[in-house]
Parts: C-alpha cells; sequence; structure tokens
C-alpha cells in the first residue's frame, strides 16, 4: 500500500460555507442601496449594530460591548473569504463606524438573499 500524495493544502478562507469572494458586495458608503439598513443606522446606530450581530448568528450583545464590531467584522471577513487584516477592521469601525456597521449589515442581506 501506498500513502496518498497531498497535491494541494486546505487554504485559510475555509471558515464558513457561504460563497468567497475576496472583496465586500458593497462599497463603505452605499448606504442608500438598503434604505432599512440606512434608516436605522441613522436613527439608532446601537441597535443597528445589535442587529447586525443578531442576523450574522452572534448573540446582540456584540454590538454593545467595546471591540464587539471590530471582532464581528472580522469573523464576517474571514467567514465570507474577504481580504484584509485584523488592524484593518479595529481602524475601519473606529473612524468609519456607522457606515462600516451599515455595510456589514448590507452584507448580511446579500449574502442571505434578503
Amino acid at each position: 500500500m501506498s500513502n496518498p500524495v497531498v497535491t494541494h493544502q486546505p487554504g485559510a478562507g475555509s471558515y464558513g460555507t457561504n460563497v468567497q469572494t475576496g472583496e465586500w458586495s458593497t462599497h463603505l458608503c452605499s448606504c442608500f442601496s438598503d434604505c432599512f439598513v440606512c434608516a436605522l443606522g441613522c436613527i439608532c446606530p446601537i441597535a443597528l449594530s445589535c442587529y447586525t450581530a443578531n442576523k450574522y448568528g452572534e448573540n446582540c450583545c456584540l454590538g454593545c460591548i467595546p471591540g464587539g464590531t471590530a471582532a464581528l467584522r472580522t469573523h464576517m471577513r474571514l467567514t465570507y473569504g474577504i481580504q484584509g487584516t485584523v488592524i484593518n477592521d479595529a481602524l475601519m469601525t473606529f473612524f468609519c463606524g456607522l457606515c462600516e456597521t451599515c455595510r456589514m449589515a448590507r452584507e448580511i442581506h446579500i449574502r442571505n438573499g434578503e
């Protein structure tokens, strides 16, 4: 008997089962492509963050704790095969938090076919 030869190593992007595109489905400032998300983000950003965490399958309180949105963004990137770094996740959620939360909510809607 011979041992099987490994010709391909599994990649690091195998965290989820969804289609992996390498990029976000929408741009950071595409808020008006989903009016519900845009309205909820403008009226109550914390509610949008909690809604996004819940729709993603995480505890809704994740959106209320410091660093929770950055952790959610990192996990989403890894699940969906979106390129980026942890430091980029932290910077985007710190400096562009509302727009980034809206983009993550849009991403979930798009990936779930809503």
